[in-house]
């Protein structure tokens, strides 16, 4: 656990210093003082409320055992394997197959689903996924997507404000041109690496972990081949104008044109299924 809130806290400070950077070649050092506050407070206000603020972005509605009663009592009987409280569960109106995690901690922990991936996996292969989900709560890797997430899209509207200042007629304050095409480009990127740095070891430990849950790592095999062939035939709207929340999912959500494909925070999923299955013939 105490790995997980390094990560955490290398994630924030790597965020800060990137505002702090692109303040400076704004505003010089008054635009790096104000980026540097504005960076701590985003990270103040992402720790207490991205998991709500992705949750609306893409129309979660919550659940419970009536409504909803097969997911959730699934979500419940695998958090009690788990030894973790029981989260909220929510659904998403959406065809492409997925789901994600999110929550500050396991105590205000949330999973969500798509309607796609209730309908397209077995009942066996869904707990394998809500399994793994749960793996990253019990590992507190929410935090760490939940902030990036909510953090890495400020980064790129800051970006842009390097444009914005380098039309100004004020030529003691605008910056160069070339500077500010060159933050706009790269500072986006910059946001996308330090996710991606996280982000795809967290996948791996998250299938090892939720195997051990269900108790059935082919299982979750089996939907991780299921969801990444569907998934790329099958857009998802809101991943695709937020790509930043592309590493919350259990899959790529994003159709892999441009720079997104270049930049996956997922690993690739034959090796995630290779793993899983070393782990069945293994007997985890």
């Amino acid at each position: 656990m105490f790995g997980n809130w390094m990560k955490t806290a290398i994630l924030m400070a790597a965020i800060v210093a990137l505002f702090g950077l692109i303040g400076g070649m704004i505003g010089g050092k008054t635009g790096m003082l104000l980026a540097l506050i504005f960076g701590a407070g985003m990270n103040v206000f992402a720790y207490w409320n991205s998991d709500q603020l992705v949750l609306r972005m893409y129309n979660a509605q919550e659940v419970d055992a009536y409504s909803a009663p097969e997911l959730y009592q699934m979500v419940q009987e695998l958090s009690q394997r788990a030894g973790l409280p029981m989260p909220r569960v929510y659904v998403i109106d959406e065809h492409q197959p997925n789901a994600f995690a999110t929550g500050r901690d396991p105590e205000h922990a949330a999973v969500a689903a798509t309607t796609g991936i209730m309908q397209m996996l077995t009942p066996r292969e869904l707990r394998g996924v809500m399994a793994h989900e749960l793996a990253h709560v019990k590992n507190r890797d929410t935090l760490i997507s939940t902030i990036s997430a909510s953090v890495a899209g400020a980064i790129s509207v800051l970006a842009n404000f390097a444009m914005f200042f380098s039309s100004g007629n004020d030529r003691e304050h605008s910056v160069n041109p070339i500077v500010a095409l060159l933050v706009m480009i790269f500072a986006p990127i910059a946001a996308s690496l330090i996710q991606m740095t996280i982000s795809r070891a967290r996948e791996f430990g998250a299938d090892h972990a939720g195997a051990e849950i269900s108790q059935d790592p082919q299982a979750l095999a089996m939907a991780l081949q299921k969801i990444d062939a569907y998934a790329r035939g099958i857009p998802l709207h809101t991943a695709e104008t937020h790509p930043e929340t592309a590493q919350m999912m259990i899959i790529n959500p994003l159709s892999g044109a441009g720079l997104a494909g270049l930049f996956s925070t997922h690993p690739a999923t034959e090796e995630r299924v290779a793993r899983l299955m070393a782990m069945a013939r293994g007997g985890y």
